[in-house]
C-alpha cells in the first residue's frame, strides 16, 4: 500500500471518529468554537515546547492534538452549514496556489525575500488595506513585534545592515537611561518598550527568533534555580535565610552542570 493511501486512510479514520464522538460523547457534543479556543492555544504552546526541546515523539503527539482541533472546528462548522473540512482544505490549497505565482504561474523570483514581497503584495490585492492586518491582535507582544517587523520588511521597509539596527538599539538604551534619571514612570515604560522593539528587530538581522531565545533562557534559569533550591535543601537551609553569596555558590555549581 502506498504512503499516500495510508495517509488518506488515517485522515478518513480521524474524521469518522470525530463524527462518532460528536454524536455519542456528552463532552464532545457540548463543545463550541469558543469553548475549544483556549484549549487550542494551550495545545499550540505545548507543540512549541516540544519543538524547542527537539522531542520529536512529543512533536508528533502534539501535532495530532492540533489536527484533532482542526477537524473538531470543521465538524462544528459543518453542523451549521458554514463550512466543512473540505472547504478548509480547499481554501488553503487555493490560497497557496494564488500566493505562489513563481510556482503555479509565470512570475520569476531570485530569492526568499522576493517571495515574501510578492506574498504581501498579493495579500493587498485580496482586499487588505494594510500589510499589518494579518498580525493577530491577540498575539503575545514579543511575537507580535516580530511579525509586525517581518511584514514591514516584506514591502521593503527595513534597515539595510545589522550595524544600523545595533546603532538604533544603543540609541534607545540611551533614551531609556535618560528617562530613568528623570524618574517619569510613563516615559520610562515607553522607552523600555522601544528598547525591546529594537532588540527584537536586531534579532531578525542575527537570524535569531527572540521568542525561542527568551524561552530557552527561561528554561535555563528554571533548571539552575531548581538546582539551587535542591542544594539548599540538602544543606538544611531555606533560600530566604541564605546570603546572596551563599546562593551564588550553588548557582555557579548549576552553571557548570
Amino acid at each position: 500500500m502506498s504512503t499516500r493511501k495510508l495517509q488518506i486512510d488515517a485522515f478518513v479514520r480521524l474524521l469518522d471518529i470525530m463524527d462518532e464522538l460528536r454524536e455519542k460523547c456528552p463532552w464532545d457534543r457540548k463543545q463550541t468554537l469558543k469553548s475549544l479556543r483556549h484549549l487550542t492555544i494551550e495545545e499550540t504552546y505545548e507543540l512549541g515546547d516540544a519543538i524547542l526541546e527537539n522531542n520529536l515523539d512529543e512533536v508528533r503527539k502534539e501535532l495530532g492534538d492540533l489536527l484533532l482541533h482542526i477537524v473538531f472546528y470543521a465538524k462544528i462548522g459543518s453542523e451549521t452549514g458554514s463550512f466543512d473540512i473540505a472547504d478548509v482544505a480547499n481554501g488553503i490549497c487555493d490560497k497557496l496556489i494564488h500566493r505562489h505565482p513563481h510556482i503555479y504561474g509565470d512570475v520569476v523570483v531570485a530569492n526568499e525575500d522576493e517571495v515574501k514581497q510578492n506574498w504581501e503584495k498579493l495579500k493587498l490585492t485580496e482586499g487588505k488595506k494594510s500589510v499589518l492586518e494579518g498580525v493577530p491582535a491577540s498575539l503575545p507582544a514579543m511575537v507580535k513585534a516580530s511579525r509586525i517587523q517581518d511584514k514591514a520588511r516584506g514591502v521593503g521597509f527595513d534597515w539595510e545592515r545589522p550595524e544600523q539596527v545595533w546603532e538604533k538599539v544603543t540609541e534607545e538604551l540611551g533614551e531609556l537611561q535618560h528617562e530613568v534619571t528623570s524618574g517619569n514612570q510613563q516615559r520610562i515604560e515607553a522607552e523600555f518598550g522601544d528598547v525591546l522593539f529594537s532588540m527584537i528587530n536586531y534579532a531578525r538581522f542575527l537570524n535569531v527568533n527572540p521568542e525561542d531565545a527568551l524561552e530557552r533562557t527561561n528554561k535555563k534559569f528554571i533548571k539552575r534555580f531548581q538546582h539551587l533550591e535542591s542544594r539548599a535543601a540538602e544543606s538544611g537551609k531555606q533560600l530566604h535565610d541564605m546570603t546572596l553569596a551563599e546562593m551564588d555558590v550553588f548557582w555557579e555549581e548549576a552553571k557548570k552542570l
